[in-house]
């Protein structure tokens, strides 16, 4: 993207917590979403900013659902690095998987956010086989519980 400036895009399933990601990071997020059974859902991204040390990081958030692929490739091209968000009560899924493995033939740095620790029902650690070599942070999205610490942590691995 350019010096001093890091294009990290934001995947995961649908209400994995992505949005929330985001407007943990950057409350001043710019978000495009539409009403849907149980509550709502980004339909074209998220788009959020905030400064790293010396870095200025743009997070794109991508929409959830499967039919929404050709979104997140568009977005996907020219980012420095790519952040799964994953929510930590559910079992893993498909659609992870294929992230998982998608981003690794981008050959893009991958970090894996294990979103709702705070809740009761969190396990991360059924992720354990499902992760292979990306960095795994542990956070709460909605309360903003390690959010800052783990995007600073990551960025620090792609600017060395």
């Amino acid at each position: 993207m350019g010096e001093g400036k890091l294009k990290l895009c934001v995947f995961g399933t649908f209400n994995a917590g992505k949005s929330s990601f985001v407007q943990a990071l950057d409350p001043h997020t710019r978000h495009i979403e539409a009403n849907c059974p149980g509550g709502t859902t980004t339909v074209a991204l998220d788009f959020g900013r905030v400064k790293i040390g010396e870095q200025m990081v743009y997070l794109f958030g991508t929409p959830g659902q499967e039919r929404y692929e050709f979104v997140r490739h568009i977005l996907a091209r020219g980012m420095d690095g790519a952040i799964i968000i994953v929510d930590s009560t559910a079992a893993p899924d498909d659609m992870t998987r294929k992230l998982l493995a998608w981003l690794k033939d981008q050959s893009v740095p991958v970090a894996l956010m294990l979103n709702k620790c705070d809740l009761p029902g969190s396990s991360p650690s059924r992720f354990a086989h499902e992760i292979g070599d990306a960095a795994v942070h542990l956070i709460s999205a909605k309360n903003g519980e390690n959010v800052h610490e783990a995007l600073s942590s990551f960025v620090g691995t792609i600017v060395g």
